[in-house]
């Protein structure tokens, strides 16, 4: 079938060129002619309604993205946390120096220890750093945050607490801060922020300050407590 209809396109394109004096190919190239307006409109047409409703979908799944990222983050730190608190509980609730202490994987981690042993005020067991400052109390500063996201955690991602990094075409991919006097016995605690998530300024990421900034986790070691805040859906 397709040779019968090859045969009589060429045969209609040499009889063309016969009646008019023209050559085969001027011909051919006749024949081969380009969209017409309309046609040109109909696919604009529907590229613009492809734009309209693909654009929205799109910038949905990437929140929904953001959102999804934020939460998974914060169940593997909570999961962490847990687990350091377990295997303290394993060993005998063992002490370094008057100070609850464990060895996670390599890493020696000091412990949330109440100073007066009342466990209902100060929950005893949850990792507070690489040193002895501040487990009495419970108060985190941004080093002890750090110190706790890079060694709970079996591969972190990379995290600052420099605002300056937050400019960089290398941005972290969370950000932390010290949040003031937002803990269970007042104490000062972490909040880890995924950058992505940030407004920017003059394409700059802004320095957060507080949970309603982004999307984040905050973590109390006083309580345990891992809380997640979205602000971003």
């Amino acid at each position: 079938m397709s040779d019968f209809i090859s045969k009589s396109l060429l045969e209609s394109i040499y009889s063309a060129s016969e009646d008019s004096g023209e050559t085969k190919v001027e011909v051919v190239m006749k024949k081969q002619s380009g969209f017409t307006l309309i046609e040109l409109v109909i696919v604009v047409v529907i590229l613009g309604f492809l734009a309209v409703t693909a654009i929205p979908k799109f910038l949905d799944l990437t929140d929904q993205a953001k959102k999804a990222n934020i939460e998974g983050m914060a169940g593997g730190f909570a999961t962490g946390v847990s687990l350091v608190r377990s295997q303290w509980e394993v060993e005998g609730r063992k002490q370094d120096t008057n100070t609850n202490f464990t060895n996670y994987d390599g890493s020696a981690l000091y412990l949330s220890t109440p100073a007066d042993n009342n466990d209902a005020d100060f929950r005893p067991g949850y990792p507070m750093g690489l040193t002895t400052a501040g487990t009495t109390n419970g108060n985190m500063n941004t080093t002890r945050c750090l110190e706790v996201w890079n060694n709970i955690l079996a591969q972190p991602p990379s995290i600052s607490a420099t605002a300056a990094d937050l400019g960089n075409n290398s941005n972290p991919n969370y950000y932390v801060v010290q949040s003031l006097a937002s803990g269970k016995n007042g104490n000062n605690t972490c909040i880890f922020y995924l950058t992505e998530s940030l407004d920017k300024t003059n394409g700059v990421f802004d320095t957060p300050t507080t949970t309603a900034d982004g999307n984040n986790f905050s973590y109390d070691p006083a309580s345990s407590n891992v809380a997640i805040t979205i602000n971003n859906n």
